[in-house]
């Protein structure tokens, strides 16, 4: 059977599992996601073994250290996605939800009803937990998910994926619900963009190549996901001990995340104090700093950094540095370079912060803190689908609600259009 073939056959048992679970009481839901975290624990042995398969043929292919982080899963990290899945039992189910009701004139009583999406299709790279997120999210939100995970994560996804069928199948709900493109092959994924009588949506999670790709090949609607070149600024007058710690953080806790900082803009003023210890604290860790002509004559040891500097999302222990003359320079470097993902000022003027917030254009903004809370877990959402970049359906961490849609529903009493 060919690969295209192979992927019909998948999608029409998805969409005939997505009509089941568009309207499967909650309670039933929720058993099975318990059900998924229940086998995650028990299989933790297994899932470690299959993803050191991934691990061991990411190593001899020269992965670099952040995306093998990425890539690694562990006894914490297992139990992390089961903790998450427990977590999602414990959101509110949007499906049914009737919002925005209103009476009009004539007595109509009209409102908007959340539904599920129906058939999503996940196209994402290195991160396997993805697996589990994805497919939680999709069946809380009544939605059957086609997953489609990077190369370097096969055996990794194809246990994850094998335990949520299992788990679901037992509470009685289709195990063609959860389904995984066995295919490493490329084509799959030409394919799956132009699925149009099958699926309803498609959400690509990865690098720039990816999301581009799909975004100017997908015949499929598409919900565009967080390539994230993301700046912190620390203001003149900001708390540089302050400013030390959240951009540490922001660099060296994950920084093969998309929400990790790739770029640090320092007011002129306080870059002379707060640049050398802080390229002394970041050195520790790993951290090459690429900086601008300013930068560097604070820091001459540093590497120069060059226009695409400021375009990269580096995914590793590399951040570009400016120099900046004003917060307006500031904004504009960030409006012009940034991905729209996730931005920082550290600041103590509050006219300033609000500013910041007002003027810079991202799905999430910070005022003195780290970027790397950008993640539906941290906001309360349960797990994430991905980081909506843009701004149409869904911006920012994706949780149940955006992965729904609502329908108009009317009440009447007899009423007729004159």
């Amino acid at each position: 059977m060919s690969i295209k073939d192979a992927l019909i056959v998948q999608a029409k048992k998805a969409k005939e599992a997505a009509r089941i679970l568009a309207v499967v009481p909650t309670a039933v839901k929720n058993q099975a996601l318990e059900a998924i975290a229940g086998e995650l624990e028990n299989s933790a042995a297994q899932i470690i073994r299959e993803n050191n398969k991934d691990l061991e043929a990411g190593r001899a292919a020269g992965l670099s250290s952040a995306l093998l982080d990425r890539l690694e899963l562990n006894e914490k990290r297992i139990q992390d996605m089961a903790d998450g899945l427990r977590e999602l039992v414990r959101l509110k189910d949007p499906v049914g939800d009737i919002v925005e009701i209103q009476r009009r004139p004539n007595g109509l009583q009209v409102g908007k009803m959340r539904v599920p999406l129906g058939v999503a299709a996940i196209i994402y790279e290195a991160r396997p937990n993805v697996t589990i997120d994805a497919a939680g999210l999709c069946l809380k939100a009544g939605n059957a998910v086609i997953l489609r995970g990077g190369s370097e994560a096969i055996n990794s996804n194809r246990i994850l994926a094998a335990i949520a069928a299992k788990a679901i199948a037992q509470v009685g709900l289709p195990a063609d619900a959860v389904q995984l493109v066995q295919t490493i092959d490329r084509e799959a994924v030409s394919v799956l963009l132009g699925l149009t009588d099958y699926l309803d949506v498609l959400i690509p999670r990865g690098g720039a190549g990816l999301i581009r790709r799909v975004i100017n090949e997908a015949k499929v609607p598409v919900i565009q996901t967080g390539v994230g070149n993301c700046h912190i600024y620390v203001d003149q007058g900001a708390d540089l001990a302050m400013a030390g710690r959240i951009v540490t953080n922001a660099k060296t806790s994950r920084p093969g995340v998309c929400n990790a900082v790739e770029t640090l803009l320092v007011h002129e003023e306080v870059a002379p104090e707060l640049l050398p210890d802080l390229y002394n604290r970041l050195k520790e860790d790993g951290v090459q700093l690429r900086g601008c002509p300013r930068t560097k004559a604070i820091l001459p040891e540093i590497a120069a950094a060059e226009e695409a500097d400021w375009y990269e999302e580096y995914l590793d222990y590399i951040l570009a540095v400016k120099v900046v003359s004003s917060f307006d320079e500031a904004v504009r470097h960030i409006n012009t370079y940034g991905t729209k993902h996730s931005e920082a000022i550290v600041t103590n003027d509050y006219a300033r912060s609000q500013r910041f917030l007002q003027e810079v254009d991202a799905a999430a903004v910070y005022i003195n803190a780290s970027t790397r809370f950008t993640d539906g877990n941290q906001f309360g959402l349960g797990a994430e689908i991905g980081i909506s970049t843009q701004k149409l359906h869904a911006r920012g961490p994706m949780g149940l609600n955006e992965l729904t849609t609502v329908k108009y529903v009317i009440f009447g009493q007899g009423q007729i259009r004159e």
